[in-house]
């Protein structure tokens, strides 16, 4: 929605030039729920003449009808969209609005203030300039004030406005702003905010929105859409480095090869030299173009496409930059992550990282510590639940370019996705690469897989059983190493109870242990390829993730997923080392089947049926299947 101007109907063309002049801040409100951030954009709006007549016809009804305000105008129903919302009162997902003054254009995110929408709030203020985070002052500040300012601090916002509202609610008083702006100064001290300008304000009732109130007479500072006006803006992105990630690779036809992209920061122009990572290649830019149509130089921000002078290799999630401005690569990192799931993040577990038009896995290793929001306190952490945030190490299975958050975010900021159910889990932020990352290369050995297996006269492969406790696969596992070995084949067996007296002695049965446990174990098995060996992996691996990040480790076909299927009743009545009946009496906790999940495989390489065929058989059935994928002669 724009500001009415007399010019869009006298001189359209001037108007939309005057527009383009305009700076753009970007701005989100926060805070806890119920502070009035929906109420306080719907009343900028209102109080703006930003409201179409026909809104406000509509405002005005759904006040009567569903509205907060006992009939009168409830301005939240301007932003508040979802029927969700409207019926509840509260604000869910984040809402985007535009607006544009004579002095600046403005986007708005209205965030949600509830402790389960905190994701949301962060996405809206990871491309926000400013934040408006209001405080409701009958209660001051409150956790999740102070989750969502330690959040706007993490995500890059340095401007604060702090929106001290319902300051009718108590009698307009001084003593009580002053009260929560010392709070609130002694709280986000080491935040690194360069300006926080507090404002008393009522948003129902239009205190201080657009002009100064007089209801606040010891009040000397500038309302809040005057501040909004004239606070300075971020540094403008067109004077950072070069960056465009590439978005799609345009062929339409034989004679045109193109890379589109959004310019994250800086310029280019038709004759720049750049690079392209992670690969490093090297060119110089033949055109620029927008659309169709050639530019003289592309700017931050635009959505353009390059055509380069050299055929040289450059594919979706590449990094253009100039030549002398490269950015960084590496595949490890350390970054500040906000857990955004219900189930507890994994430590060990691989997660599909995002970060731009890059696709990578990543492993998350335990917190070096989370935050405690309320006293910004560093406190030790195995794992980090919903909303928490933590400092965090990440492995990733090849390098990406990148660049630390604080100096650009669209190749800082990633989110984490899992494997399984493709929901996004966590966002995170980039500090730097580890340095070890740098320090430690892959060493060329003469001697490889493949001369080791031929030695052995076959191929290495890597059987891995999976099933509940007591569904025979430490009998079956046995049974088949012995009939390799009688056929003169080289092969080893890892057997979960055995492991977990010696190279897994530290770790228990906690789902996080339990993820790092089969982590180890996969990496031991792909030495064992290396070797040449063929083998034999017995562990219940209950996470369809874990046996996944097992399989990844190994060349094709090398992984070979055996399902050893007994029914949770058939393995608790066999119970051979009794463990299902201390789990039931409760002397044993996280056992898998009674008060821990076990995943069965999707699609099993082979399946075992135990109660139709013994494990002998079971273990000529493996053995003929590795003769048919030709492993063993």
């Amino acid at each position: 929605m724009s500001h009415k101007d007399t010019l869009i109907s006298q001189d359209i063309r001037s108007y939309l030039a005057a527009q383009e002049k305009k700076s753009l801040l970007r701005f989100i409100t926060c805070g806890s729920v119920d502070d009035g951030k929906s109420t306080l954009i719907g009343r900028l709006l209102y109080e703006s003449k930003l409201v179409f007549e026909d809104q406000l016809a509509t405002l005005e009804r759904e006040s009567k009808t569903i509205g907060t305000q006992n009939g009168q105008i409830d301005f939240a129903l301007l932003v508040d969209g979802l029927a969700a919302e409207r019926e509840q009162g509260i604000t869910i997902d984040v809402a985007y609005r535009f607006f544009s003054t004579d002095k600046r254009k403005f986007i708005v995110a209205d965030t949600p203030g509830h402790e389960q929408y905190t994701r949301n709030m962060a996405t809206g203020a990871s491309t926000a300039d400013l934040a408006i985070l209001l405080i409701d002052a009958r209660t001051g500040v409150l956790t999740q004030t102070r989750r969502h300012a330690y959040i706007a601090s993490l995500l890059g916002i340095r401007q604060i406005v702090l929106a001290v509202n319902k300051m009718d609610l108590v009698g307009f008083s001084q003593a009580t702003f002053d009260g929560i702006v010392a709070d609130f100064n002694q709280f986000s001290g080491p935040l690194g905010f360069e300006q926080i300008v507090p404002i008393p304000l009522s948003a129902l009732c239009g205190d201080n929105i657009i002009v100064k109130s007089d209801n606040t007479p010891w009040y000397n500072g500038l309302s809040l859409l005057d501040h909004l006006e004239q606070v300075p803006t971020a540094a403008t992105l067109n004077d950072k480095d070069f960056r465009m990630p590439v978005q799609w690779v345009n062929r339409p036809n034989l004679d045109f090869r193109g890379f589109a992209g959004t310019i994250a920061s800086g310029t280019v122009s038709a004759g720049d030299a750049i690079r392209v990572l992670p690969g490093g290649k090297t060119s110089s830019v033949k055109q620029v173009l927008l659309a169709d149509a050639p530019l003289a130089h592309g700017e931050a921000g635009q959505a353009i496409t390059l055509t380069i002078n050299d055929e040289i290799d450059i594919s979706r999630g590449n990094v253009i930059t100039k030549i002398d401005a490269p950015v960084e690569v590496s595949d490890q990192f350390e970054a500040n992550i906000l857990w955004m799931d219900e189930a507890a993040m994994l430590p060990g577990r691989p997660y599909t990282l995002k970060l731009n038009s890059q696709t990578a896995t990543a492993t998350v290793n335990a917190p070096k510590h989370k935050v405690n929001v309320n006293t910004l306190e560093k406190m030790a952490a195995k794992t980090l639940v919903l909303n928490e945030i933590g400092l965090c190490t990440l492995s990733l299975d090849r390098s990406i370019a990148f660049a630390p958050y604080e100096t650009n975010r669209e190749l800082g900021g990633f989110i984490l996705i899992d494997r399984m159910t493709n929901a996004t889990v966590g966002m995170g932020m980039i500090k730097f690469a580890l340095r070890r990352a740098a320090n430690i290369h892959w060493q060329s050995l003469s001697i490889d897989r493949h001369a080791h297996a031929e030695l052995k006269g076959q191929k290495p492969a890597v059987l891995w059983l999976t099933g509940l406790s007591g569904s025979g696969k430490s009998t079956i596992a046995n049974a088949l190493q012995s009939l390799l070995h009688a056929h003169g084949r080289h092969s080893y067996l890892l057997d979960g109870d055995n492991v977990r007296h010696g190279l897994n002695k530290d770790l228990g049965f906690t789902d996080v242990d339990r993820v790092e446990n089969i982590r180890r174990v996969g990496e031991v098995s792909k030495l064992m390829a290396d070797a040449g060996l063929i083998t034999i992996v017995s562990f219940i691996s209950p996470f369809r993730a874990e046996r996944e990040l097992a399989r990844d480790l190994m060349e094709d076909g090398e992984f070979i997923e055996i399902h050893v299927n007994t029914s949770l009743a058939d393995a608790e009545a066999r119970d051979p080392k009794g463990l299902y009946k201390k789990a039931r009496a409760g002397e044993i906790v996280n056992f898998t089947g009674i008060d821990s999940p076990y995943e069965p495989p999707l699609n099993p390489d082979i399946t075992i049926d135990t109660q139709t065929v013994s494990a002998e058989e079971a273990a000529l059935l493996i053995f003929d299947a590795l003769k048919l994928r030709g492993k063993i002669a």
